[in-house]
């Protein structure tokens, strides 16, 4: 626009002139040639400084430009850290409340602080620029996987909450602390004059929040499913590498580019030759000389594997730092106690037909139903977890096979099922939002007069006086007029529990069963007490923090069992 406006200045001086020449009246002649001699000098600098300006301009657009697109990218960085943050940690830590919550703090943590520094180096004579602080981001982002197995070693022992905490502090906060500082640098190059200070910081931090959301879209929809998250922190870190090349270039005027491009070139050559040990260093944890690594993938949801352990004749399928399925490697048969409780109850309600498990998992429990001549329809989020229980532990669907969340998926089923078996609450991370009296009535919808739902749940025992074992039973009361609990293995504090709840009266002391399937359930019944705990509901679920003092027993017992190497990605 200004531009223009200097444009139509000349011509309107030209015309000026035009007519001031032409006069005729004697009268003023005089006084018009004193005029036309004025806009001839006018004319003749606005012509020589039009130029000038058209290039400053120029400039100035161009200079706006790269700042622009270096805060979109930094910005998307932020954002890629962050979420990658959580695929590190969860499989040692597991994916709970506790991970999300160290991640989203010292996120906020890091940034605040590269803002407040970013922002008093950048009104100082600071003879390093933006080109030195995104190498430096570039080249802390692309070490991360190389010190994430050390640091998780060093903080396991300061337990769930601030082992997850303390290792999410040391790993991320160095290259987000250099990435917050520079939103303050580009404010201070953008702005021009104190008129635009506003739209100068607005525009800046609009452009690093698109360049978030763009960076959040392009890894949870393309990058998750295709890359593992070691290759995505190496490829971020090479590329904020790249683009402080590009930056050392532009900010010449302002930083000498011996220098800067001195101090990148250094970076980057330290990562070039660091980049073969960064890249092996997570290999050497996946194998030792108990356990090999048949499968793994990341998918949405966690690290998939499947783990061999030939010597005992074992096959885990594992989420994260979850055993969600294990078998005989010789005969394939299930190996995990408690799925023993629920393949039982086509004894208690003889005459069903058809089940819905939602937790595929391996998909045993299904196949065994399939001998009582049930049809059943796996329900499982993960499509990675499928494929693997059809490659590696020859799962044969005898129903309909559903991927996807199951508040979701639930709701467009239609029964009736004589049983629902929930199967989604192991020992590590627990999808609460499923254990819920909302839930619990979709479910109870979906069963017919006769069905039951049965629900496995990992907690202590306490004398029956567990919070979360009790809330759990406080929920199903709220909605199934009768329910039993069944515990896996008679004896044990830490254990499985299988809850069965139903419509109608559920017999264990039925006429049909034996005198062996009468004493088998006797030996297996539980009691919670009621008067803990909770009912658990969507607005109100506390069930994570109930049961953190498990969350934490049981990846103590899985580190032991295989060795914490095994958790570290």
């Amino acid at each position: 626009m200004r531009h223009n406006a200097a444009r139509d200045r000349l011509s309107q001086l030209n015309n000026a002139c035009d007519i001031l020449s032409h006069s005729q009246r004697s009268d003023q002649m005089i006084l018009l040639k004193g005029f036309e001699g004025v806009l001839r000098v006018l004319l003749a600098r606005t012509a020589r400084n039009y130029p000038i300006y058209m290039s400053t301009h120029f400039l100035n657009l161009l200079n706006r430009t790269w700042l622009y697109c270096t805060v979109f990218i930094t910005g998307a960085a932020v954002m890629v850290i962050e979420l990658l943050g959580t695929r590190l940690i969860a499989p040692f830590y597991g994916a709970s409340l506790y991970v999300w919550t160290s991640v989203i703090s010292v996120t906020l943590i890091a940034l605040a602080c590269g803002y407040f520094v970013g922002g008093r180096w950048a009104d100082r004579s600071i003879r390093f620029g933006l080109a030195t602080i995104i190498a430096l981001s570039g080249f802390l982002t692309l070490v991360v996987p190389w010190l994430t197995a050390p640091v998780l070693l060093m903080t396991d022992p300061l337990e769930l909450r601030m082992g997850t905490f303390a290792s999410t502090l040391i790993l991320f906060t160095p290259s987000l602390f250099m990435l917050g500082m520079v939103g303050p640098f580009a404010v201070k190059l953008v702005t021009s004059n104190l008129d635009d200070v506003g739209t100068s910081t607005g525009s800046i931090y609009a452009a690093s929040t698109v360049g978030s959301v763009i960076g959040t879209l392009f890894l949870g929809f393309y990058l998750f499913p295709q890359v593992g998250s070691r290759e995505i922190f190496i490829g971020l870190g090479l590329g904020l590498l790249a683009l402080a090349f590009c930056v050392a270039y532009f900010e010449r005027n302002r930083v000498k580019l011996a220098v800067s491009l001195s101090t990148v070139t250094a970076l980057f050559t330290a990562s070039v030759i660091l980049l073969p040990f960064i890249a092996d260093s997570g290999k050497q944890n996946t194998d030792d000389q108990h356990f090999q690594t048949r499968f793994e993938r990341e998918s949405l949801y966690g690290w998939v594997r499947v783990v061999d352990n030939s010597a005992e004749n074992y096959r885990l399928l594992m989420m994260d730092a979850s055993a969600i399925g294990a078998a005989s490697i010789s005969h394939g048969e299930n190996i995990l106690m408690y799925q023993e409780i629920v393949t039982h109850l086509p004894k208690l309600a003889p005459g069903m037909q058809r089940a819905l498990l939602i937790g595929q998992g391996a998909g045993h429990m299904a196949m065994t139903l399939k001998q009582y001549g049930i049809e059943t329809d796996t329900l499982e989020i993960d499509p990675v977890v499928s494929e693997a229980a059809r490659t590696y532990f020859d799962f044969q669907p005898t129903g309909k096979t559903i991927i996807g969340d199951a508040r979701y998926e639930v709701r467009k089923l239609k029964g009736p099922y004589d049983l629902v078996i929930m199967d989604v609450f192991t020992g590590g991370s627990e999808p609460v939002h499923l254990l819920t009296t909302e839930s619990m009535f979709q479910l109870q919808s979906l069963l017919s007069d006769n069905g039951v739902v049965a629900l496995n749940f990992v907690a202590f025992y306490e004398d029956g006086r567990n919070a979360a074992l009790a809330s759990v039973a406080k929920t199903l009361a709220h909605v199934f007029p009768h329910q039993i609990a069944l515990i896996s293995e008679p004896g044990r504090e830490f254990n499985d529990f299988v809850f069965i709840a139903s419509n109608q009266f559920i017999d264990i002391d039925a006429a049909h069963l034996n005198s062996l399937q009468r004493n088998w359930f006797k030996q297996r019944l539980v009691t919670p007490d009621q008067t803990q705990g909770f009912v658990l509901t969507d607005n109100l679920n506390p069930l994570e923090s109930l049961q953190a003092r498990k969350a934490e027993h049981y990846r103590l017992m899985m580190a032991d069992f295989f060795g914490l190497n095994q958790f570290i990605r």
